[in-house]
Order: structure tokens, then C-alpha cells, then sequence
């Protein structure tokens, strides 16, 4: 069993940054793929950024790439997405999310790959 608390949302202007963090209680986080998600009012969940255990291997959203940043620390049990150059389309609540992982090199993109969800945390982008 593994429960997340994300922290790290708030309000910022456009093109401002911020750090979500997301901590994992259990003694076996390094061997959990972590992803991020998003869902903003009236639309669906949406794939943000992942991660595999090992830290090797990340993938981005279209609309993020380049932006955000997915990291982990595993002494930390701890994920992490810094977000640059915020747009107000941004604006949303973010989920980080885990799934234990066999290889080290897997990321998981969709929501039903995760066993495991955060309560979120809210990201307000304001123009």
C-alpha cells in the first residue's frame, strides 16, 4: 500500500513557475513508476508527465514539454514537477499518482495504469 500527498500548488501570474511535490509513505518507493495528471473544471483527467522508478526515464505531454520538469528522489520518497513559463490553460487540479514497476526503465501514461492516486493539489494560472 502506498498513500501520496501532493503539496506545492497555489496562484502565480503567467509565465511564473512553481514546484508540486509529491510524498509517498511506504519503504518500497523505488520500486513504483510515478506519474503526474491534471484535471481542470468540466474536463477530463490528463496525462502530465511520467517517470520510472529508477528516475531514467521520463515522458511529457505535448502541451508540457519543454515546461515541466518530472524528478524523483528516492532516499526522499519523494516526486517532483517544476512547472515554468505557467499559461493560464494550466490551470487545474494536479494528481501525482504510483504503480509498482517490474523494470526500471517503464513510465505509464494512462490513468488506468496507476493503482494509486494523491488527493491533488490545486495550480491556479492567472493572466
Amino acid at each position: 500500500q502506498v498513500q501520496l500527498v501532493e503539496s506545492g500548488g497555489g496562484l502565480v501570474q503567467a509565465g511564473g513557475s512553481l514546484r508540486l511535490s509529491c510524498a509517498a509513505s511506504g519503504r518500497t518507493f523505488s520500486s513504483y513508476a510515478m506519474g503526474w495528471f491534471r484535471q481542470a473544471p468540466g474536463k477530463e483527467r490528463e496525462f502530465v508527465a511520467a517517470i520510472s522508478w529508477s528516475g531514467g526515464n521520463t515522458y511529457y505531454a505535448d502541451s508540457v514539454k519543454g515546461r515541466f520538469t518530472i524528478s524523483r528522489n528516492n532516499a526522499k520518497n519523494t516526486v517532483y514537477l517544476q512547472m515554468n513559463s505557467l499559461k493560464p490553460e494550466d490551470t487545474a487540479v494536479y494528481s501525482c499518482a504510483a504503480v509498482l514497476s517490474q523494470h526500471s526503465y517503464t513510465v505509464v501514461t494512462s490513468t488506468v495504469g496507476y493503482d494509486y492516486w494523491g488527493q491533488g493539489t490545486q495550480v491556479t494560472v492567472s493572466s
